[in-house]
């Protein structure tokens, strides 16, 4: 772990307070600190800032409803994401915010800069998914694109990041609208490449924290597949995992089938490695700590009557804090070493974990707490409620890991209601984010997403 200077804040009545923020890329500890540092104070929202918030959303979502329809036509994959990116960059510089592109690929940064005041980064993400969509709207995506791989894919917005950038331009807009209620600063992210859990990493490697103001505070949406519209989730906590990757290659010495004497098998001490790594989160991991270690692919090959010479598996590993991370690949390492000598394989097996992980998202605690007072004051409490945090991915996390600031991101019911009530009473099953059928209802998902970002923004800056 690295300590780093953060700042010096003088305190009235009580002296010189240096205030320490922490650098780990590594390390719960550093999401865990951020919720410890001294946080400037939050507000509730004056009756005349929801009014002037609630106004706005009504004339201005005609508007970002066309560009949300837009942006879900046109989708782009992850690190192509520039027709999108313009778009934004355009966005905000005609709205006054000092606008910085390519940063981190596509990445684009808008900076407003509004007196003395908390700096509050919001985020969003732009880059759709390879999968064809099958929704049947009239702007459905029609995009085929070539992959990595140079494959022609179909590209859609299977994850509501159309919602989230729409959301994002709003939300700046109307902080932008409302600069006589406020004062701080106003960072608005538009980050590439999330679905491959490395955008996030991409903009603070190319210098994020030395254009702007270290934040105060951070905050961002993500659309929720499970809860209606007009609804919004959270989780206190911890509420996304570290996801990491690994890959084995298991060697074994092939032949014939009809002659396995003559061999030695990798298939079969691949299977028993399989079977001895679903030991680790049952017989290893504290059962309180939540753990995951799913082999999702095995290959080894090409006839029946052929013994391959190498069984490759390819592994998705997912933890909440470091400790129980490093536990668990280690015993990846551990028992896929020990059941290839045991089967006397030729030589060690190859594992190797993939460098672009994605590191648990810690929600502050306090700023959670603060987040729904703000939602509950104009949605009711029976819409705000809290719902469990997964074992899914989400880079948002990477910011406090490496500046040490707190953040919340929040979930947005997006389900058509009577749609969602069908669903609960045994009806046709709601499709999944990032299934081709997934259509979020946008007009009332943007609604919220609206009044809520706009009033728990202006709760976090400086009251004007």
């Amino acid at each position: 772990m690295v300590l780093v200077l953060r700042s010096i804040v003088w305190t009235r009545g009580i002296g010189l307070l240096l205030v320490l923020g922490v650098f780990a890329v590594e390390g719960a500890c550093a999401a865990e600190e951020a919720s410890a540092r001294a946080a400037l104070p939050r507000r509730a929202v004056s009756r005349d800032q929801a009014v002037r918030v609630d106004a706005w959303v009504e004339h201005e979502l005609p508007r970002l409803l066309e560009i949300y329809r837009d942006l879900h036509a046109h989708p782009e994959l992850s690190l192509e994401e520039e027709r999108t990116a313009r778009i934004v960059a355009k966005f905000l510089g005609q709205r006054g915010y000092r606008v910085e592109s390519g940063i981190g690929g596509h990445g684009v940064l808008g900076v407003l800069e509004n007196g003395d005041g908390p700096t509050l980064l919001i985020r969003g993400d732009m880059d759709g998914l390879p999968v064809t969509e099958a929704t049947g709207l009239p702007f459905a995506s029609r995009v085929r694109t070539m992959n990595a791989d140079g494959v022609s894919v179909g590209t859609m917005h299977a994850c509501g990041h159309d919602v989230h950038t729409t959301n994002l331009l709003g939300t700046a807009q109307l902080l932008a609208s409302l600069q006589g209620s406020w004062q701080g600063t106003v960072v608005i992210l538009a980050q590439p490449a999330e679905e491959l859990g490395r955008g996030a990493l991409m903009m603070i490697e190319d210098g994020l924290f030395d254009r702007i103001p270290l934040p105060d505070h951070g905050i961002a949406l993500h659309v929720a597949g499970e809860l209606p519209s007009g609804r919004i989730g959270f989780v206190s906590g911890w509420a996304a995992a570290n996801v990491d990757s690994v890959d084995i290659t298991i060697h074994g010495r092939g032949g014939h089938g009809a002659r396995p004497h003559q061999t030695n098998d990798p298939i079969v001490t691949a299977a028993h490695v399989i079977s001895a790594l679903q030991t680790i989160v049952s017989r290893r991991v504290d059962p309180s700590e939540s753990a995951v270690v799913t082999v999702g692919s095995i290959h080894g090959g090409t006839k029946s009557n052929v013994i391959p010479d190498e069984v490759e598996l390819a592994l998705t590993v997912r933890s909440y804090t470091d400790e129980v991370r490093h536990q668990l690949l280690d015993g990846i390492r551990e028992i896929t070493r020990e059941t290839c000598e045991a089967f006397g394989c030729p030589r060690p097996p190859d594992i190797a974990v993939r460098e672009n992980n994605t590191p648990a998202m810690y929600n502050d605690p306090a700023l959670v707490a603060h987040g729904v007072e703000v939602f509950r004051a104009f949605l009711g409490e029976g819409n705000v409620q809290a719902v469990a945090a997964t074992m899914t991915g989400e880079d948002f996390g990477r910011y406090t890991r490496r500046a040490g600031f707190p953040t919340f991101l929040y979930r947005l019911g997006s389900v058509e209601p009577s749609r969602w009530q069908a669903a609960e009473e045994g009806g046709e099953p709601l499709p999944s984010l990032h299934s081709s059928h997934f259509v979020p209802d946008a007009e009332a998902t943007l609604q919220v997403g609206l009044r809520s970002m706009g009033r728990l923004a202006l709760s976090l800056l400086g009251e004007r």
